[in-house]
């Protein structure tokens, strides 16, 4: 055993449990609010600085008088110093603000308040401010900014010099950074001590902010300044000293405090302490004895190995609560990204691109290091070996969770696919895009009526949230985003019809929001046809019943699912959709720690009735297996029986109408369709998603039309 590992069996399962989790949640939090606070830093300072140079704008003498005084360069003459100045305070906020040249930004407002401190007016205002840009200088913009966004691409760019500025600017984040956060605890400290009596404080007012601290406790400053000169528990003393001022200004002990030693304070909080610090120490400890995050390849052989199949909703959910806890992780999935499936109708019909509703596997997962992604196909599980097999590879496996979802079910007919293409993939979204709007340019090609009136006609089988989502989606498309499109044809006269087998549409939801949703795609042109099972799909025509006929070379399917053959991989009982038979804790029986969920799973944890095919619900038996894995390498027993909590449903018909149903609550028109719309934009996976969604989102609805029309494919 090596020596990490020697150290790491002193704690008891508990302990290194506990520790793994605080610390890996800790560090995704401030991976999280790390790029906000960026931002946020970059605003606040900007609009100061902003507002300096439009009030001098405003009164162009003044400020030409003030520069005398507060820009006093001997090699400038006054107006010069005042242009100079006043220009600075106008445009670098707004670079500040953008993210772009942010270092050059910072640096130029950084030195006209250096200049400002030691000739004109010692203030502490000055002195935060200047020690805020000097991090922005250092640091460099964060995640929303231009600098970031160009960084890569300039960094090979044939722009002269570009390649040695672009590294000087990675060894200043790298280097400077931590250098920057030790300079401001020492400066913080000093100030402390300097507030307590322990240095002399005279003339130290032109470089330390001693009025910023008046009224603070003696005893408490030196012990606050003695642990920031050791560097221990930095983001809390951060913290401390925010509450500790806060309290003096309600008190009215300190009336003129201001935001910006806040903000400094908090650059403490969530960049941590830097260089010689016992943070560092503690870190490097953790990394080395309890989270080895550093490279899979190092992560201790003893730990416990799970297999995830699958990166949908429930394989992530599972993977994101695993990956807290001391075991070893391989996540298998054909693709090698995440699809939000709720979304894959709007690539459909024009309104998303596949980017936007897709988000690659292993950048979800780059600082996780037990976690490791593979691209692979699963063809076989050997439960008696424990091995799961796929393409030419096989490898062992502890714990076992299959979460590989569910295709279109044509109930046997599956020579009507070529036909009547299902919604499961993203190859399938971009196919049916292609599809419907191919439709539209045959019609516009042809010169026969009876040939653009059936390619005009589009049928959708299936009246569940897919097939009803799909059906308004179109007739918007018809309606409103290929309007003035075309010179032969007019897209508005397609006709949009949505074929149910049973007697209303949306049957999962109540009868009066099923009511509510087809007076909505009635409002957009959609034809409804309840009671007809749909009888045979041929190349152009769908028959209903015995003597229906529907003349169309568009059929979508939305009708039916079958699950994945995860349960022939096993020799496992399956119901007829192809769900794994599971018990109570979503184990298959027969097969010791492998687990089945979301729509691989037939699992009757709702009630007594089956759990539904939703994404809240494979998330909630996704974090389920995990925490019953995490019982399981504590010694705490087993899991009480996974119990599905319904959240809710949703469906959108159009632009601004849909359903949702929580039970207790039921919404439609306007209300539910907001609240559809941030449901799923708060479930992408992903900042860059959530944005392009929304972007595409507030184009389309304004704009009334699609941008994504692409026809691509065979």
């Amino acid at each position: 055993m090596t020596e990490a590992v020697l150290q790491e069996e002193r704690f008891s399962p508990f302990v290194r449990v506990t520790l793994r989790r605080w610390v890996k949640t800790y560090r995704s939090i401030n991976m999280l609010v790390s790029p906000f606070f960026d931002l946020l830093l970059r605003l606040l300072v900007a609009q100061a600085i902003f507002r300096s140079g439009i009030l001098k704008l405003s009164d162009w003498d003044t400020a030409l008088n003030l520069a005398r005084f507060e820009y006093p360069v001997s090699w400038m003459n006054p107006e010069t110093a005042a242009i100079v100045g006043v220009t600075i305070e106008v445009v670098a906020p707004i670079l500040l603000l953008f993210g772009l040249f942010t270092r050059g930004a910072a640096l130029s407002i950084l030195t006209l308040l250096v200049i400002s401190q030691l000739e004109y007016v010692a203030i502490d205002l000055n002195l935060w401010m200047i020690a805020i840009l000097g991090w922005l200088v250092v640091r460099g913009a964060g995640a929303f900014s231009f600098d970031r966004a160009l960084s890569t691409g300039l960094g090979g760019s044939a722009l002269p010099f570009a390649k040695p500025i672009m590294a000087l600017c990675d060894s200043l984040t790298k280097w400077g950074a931590p250098a920057w956060l030790l300079l401001l605890r020492i400066w913080i400290a000093a100030t402390l001590l300097a507030v307590a009596g322990v240095i002399g404080s005279q003339n130290t007012g032109l470089i330390l902010p001693l009025n910023s601290f008046v009224g603070v406790e003696p005893n408490a400053a030196i012990v606050l300044a003695a642990v920031l000169l050791g560097g221990l528990f930095v983001p809390i003393v951060g913290l401390l000293l925010i509450l500790a001022l806060s309290t003096l200004a309600v008190m009215g002990l300190h009336p003129d405090l201001s935001l910006y030693p806040m903000l400094l304070f908090g650059i403490l909080i969530v960049f941590g302490a830097g260089y010689l610090s016992l943070d560092g120490s503690i870190s490097k400890w953790f990394e080395t004895n309890i989270l080895f995050d550093r490279r899979y390849d190092e992560i201790p052989a003893h730990w416990p190995h799970v297999v995830v199949v699958g990166a949908g909703f429930g394989g992530l959910a599972a993977v994101n609560r695993l990956k807290n806890l001391p075991v070893r992780i391989t996540l298998i999935d054909r693709h090698n990204y995440h699809l939000f499936q709720p979304l894959l109708y709007q690539i459909a019909t024009a309104g998303l691109s596949p980017a936007d509703v897709a988000t690659p596997i292993r950048g979800l997962f780059r600082n996780d290091g037990n976690v490791r992604v593979v691209l692979g196909e699963v063809s076989a599980v050997d439960g008696n070996a424990k091995t799961i097999s796929f393409g030419q590879n096989s490898i062992d496996y502890d714990h076992l969770i299959l979460a590989t979802g569910a295709s279109h079910s044509y109930f046997g007919k599956d020579e009507w696919a070529p036909f009547a293409p299902g919604l499961k993939t993203i190859e399938d979204g971009v196919s049916v895009r292609a599809h419907v709007l191919r439709a539209f340019e045959k019609a516009e090609s042809s010169s026969d009526p009876e040939r653009i009136k059936r390619l005009l006609t589009f049928v959708i089988v299936g009246a569940g949230p897919t097939g009803v989502e799909l059906a308004g989606a179109i007739a918007e498309l018809a309606h409103q985003g290929l309007k003035n499109e075309f010179s032969q044809i007019d897209p508005a006269q397609a006709q949009i019809i949505l074929v149910q087998s049973g007697g209303r549409i949306l049957p999962a939801f109540p009868e009066e929001l099923s009511k509510h949703a087809s007076d909505s795609l009635e409002g957009l042109g959609v034809e409804i046809r309840l009671g007809g099972r749909v009888t045979n799909i041929e190349a152009e025509r769908v028959i209903i019943g015995d003597d229906i006929e529907i003349s169309t070379e568009t059929v979508l399917w939305a009708a039916g699912v079958v699950a994945s053959p995860a349960g022939k991989w096993l020799g496992a009982e399956t119901d007829r959709a192809g769900r794994v038979a599971v018990d109570e804790r979503l184990r298959i029986s027969g097969h010791e720690n492998v687990y089945a969920i979301g729509d691989t799973a037939g699992s009757n944890g709702w009630d007594g009735n089956p759990v539904p095919g939703l994404a809240p619900a494979a998330k909630q038996a996704g974090a389920y297996v995990a925490t019953a894995i995490e019982k399981q390498l504590l010694g705490e027993g087993e899991s009480k029986p996974f119990a599905y909590k319904h959240q809710g449903s949703l469906a959108t018909i159009g632009r601004k109408s849909a359903v949702a149903d929580f039970g207790f609550m039921k919404l439609h028109g306007a209300p539910a369709w907001w609240l559809w719309g941030a449901v799923h934009v708060g479930f992408l996976a992903g900042t860059r998603n959530r944005i392009s969604v929304l972007v595409n989102w507030i184009w389309s609805y304004f704009t009334l039309q699609q941008g994504i029309r692409l026809i691509t494919g065979k």
